[in-house]
């Protein structure tokens, strides 16, 4: 967990899982009993699964697209309640950063009806959050409030009790995230902003860096489309801060599109002024005369990453 906060999805993670489940398929051809052929089942499931997950936080999307399946097939074999439903959170998750609405519909309903989700508010609770992402992203904002609702429901009803590992990241905090994305997709930029403000405030320590810093472009997308681009931009610049000079995943790149809602909503003379900072480099003078936005904090938290000719300053700050 602490290298997920640390650095996300990579490479190296998404080889190091599939190192491990190619070993569990080599031990899985011993003469062992059927409990530990389960066992050896479920933690190749895991490892797929974490193969994926890493996949999909680099947004190569084709590459996640190989393992879901397969990682199914080893869950159902596991015959264990909490790998199979992770599977399913997992194919959502891909299904939604793919747009392939349907699917993330489905597999959110198939995390529902699992055993684990049926017997547990908990786990009930992390598939009818996913439902409700899946509803808001149809364009159906009642069944995504209703679904959303029945996630912070359950999510109260369920006790501190011994579960997976890899349930960590679901609490309050996150559960108030996939919220504020949920209010952004129904237009409820508002309260999509408070909702921001509340998964923010309850980020638990193991999770400072990458969650902080989803939930903060989350913030600066509620604030950019309430019309507050100086302040949208503000907020998102500090996501780079919250990384620490850590390169931001992939996902959390192209999350919200905010250079698109910016170029729509800013000011001209707003929009001009990031304009003429396309060709300098931090710490120098736009064509107006003022220093460009953040540019020490940028050349500290950027590391290696250099302004290029023809690139705007909002991918710096955003992207």
């Amino acid at each position: 967990m602490a290298a997920d906060d640390r650095q996300g999805g990579h490479t190296s993670l998404a080889n190091a899982a599939l190192g491990g489940r190619d070993k569990v398929l080599v031990l899985q051809q011993r003469n062992v009993g059927e409990r530990v052929r389960r066992a050896l089942y479920a933690l190749a499931a895991e490892f797929t699964t974490i193969a994926a997950w890493s996949c999909i936080d680099l947004r190569d999307l084709d590459t996640a697209q190989r393992y879901p399946h397969e990682s199914a097939t080893f869950a159902g074999l596991s015959q264990e309640p909490p790998t199979g439903i992770r599977v399913w959170i997992n194919i959502a998750m891909l299904a939604y950063q793919r747009q392939n609405w349907p699917e993330q519909l489905a597999a959110a309903q198939a995390a529902i009806a699992s055993q684990v989700a049926r017997r547990g508010p908990f786990f009930s609770s992390i598939g009818r959050v996913r439902l409700a992402l899946a509803h808001s992203s149809l364009g159906a904002p009642q069944a995504a409030k209703r679904a959303l609702g029945a996630a912070q429901e359950t999510l109260r009803k369920a006790t501190d009790e011994e579960r997976p590992r890899w349930t960590a990241f679901y609490g309050p905090a996150e559960l108030n995230h996939l919220a504020t994305i949920i209010l952004n997709g129904n237009g409820q930029s508002a309260e999509a902003e408070a909702m921001a403000h509340r998964a923010l405030a309850k980020i638990p320590e193991v999770f400072q860096r990458i969650d902080r810093a989803l939930a903060t472009c989350q913030l600066a997308l509620a604030q950019l489309r309430q019309g507050e681009p100086e302040q949208a931009t503000n907020c998102a610049a500090t996501v780079f801060t919250i990384m620490d000079g850590a390169p931001l995943p992939g996902r959390m790149r192209t999350l919200i599109g905010f250079h698109r809602d910016l170029l729509r909503l800013a000011p001209s003379t707003t929009r001009g002024r990031w304009r003429s900072c396309r060709l300098v480099r931090p710490g120098s003078r736009a064509a107006d005369g003022r220093t460009c936005s953040n540019s020490k904090k940028n050349r500290r938290s950027h590391g290696r990453r250099r302004m290029t000719a023809g690139t705007p300053l909002w991918w710096y700050l955003v992207l």
